[in-house]
């Protein structure tokens, strides 16, 4: 029903979907670009048409009563920031539990331009040890679909690199407020600070 469900949504609005859903049962899945509340409802219509169900993060204090029935259906997970554990641990915890998971993370940890990329979905990834799967929509052409699934390697720039070059000419719905496909980290690691591949490139 979902998989119809969203399929008929697309083809209504005249997207389509291109190359085949990601193999990885466990993956942190990078959704970009992100400057719009409509992302979510096309990703999920994608989702629904490759017959996925990508778990997403939410503030727990949503999940009550009937919202928080209907979040967990779409695939929220709540996320308590009062706990000693930070969202980073309790999203490996979660992957680590799980025979199936693919945890769908906007990168860009908001709507508008950022100079950076948020690197939970980095840090994550690398500690569960699962790859990193690119799925993307492109608003100039009306598509959507998923790259390969990366194994990140710990070298910031290297690993960006490849980030970078998938989604390059990738249209947002607001173009203006797209974040350049970066990392605090790559400057860091460029200065020998806090690599975990032993030094910059």
């Amino acid at each position: 029903m979902r998989q119809h469900i969203g399929g008929l949504f697309l083809r209504l609005l005249g997207w389509r979907a291109l190359g085949e859903a990601p193999a990885a049962p466990r993956c942190v899945m990078i959704a970009a670009p992100h400057t719009s509340n409509w992302d979510l409802v096309f990703m999920l219509a994608f989702a629904w048409h490759y017959e996925l169900r990508p778990r997403f993060m939410m503030k727990h204090s949503v999940f009550v009563g009937p919202a928080g029935w209907l979040f967990r259906r779409l695939g929220g997970i709540p996320i308590d920031r009062r706990t000693r554990k930070g969202v980073t641990d309790q999203m490996v915890e979660a992957l680590e539990s799980s025979d199936e998971l693919l945890l769908l993370v906007p990168a860009e940890g908001t709507r508008v331009r950022a100079e950076y990329w948020k690197s939970g979905f980095y840090h994550i990834a690398r500690k569960a040890k699962v790859p990193v799967v690119m799925s993307f929509l492109d608003y100039g052409r009306k598509e959507a679909g998923f790259g390969p699934a990366i194994q990140l390697t710990g070298d910031y720039r290297h690993d960006m690199d490849a980030v970078r070059a998938f989604y390059a000419g990738r249209l947002a719905r607001y173009p203006a407020q797209v974040s350049p496909i970066r990392l605090r980290e790559e400057i860091e690691q460029d200065f020998g600070d806090g690599s975990e591949a032993g030094g910059g490139r």
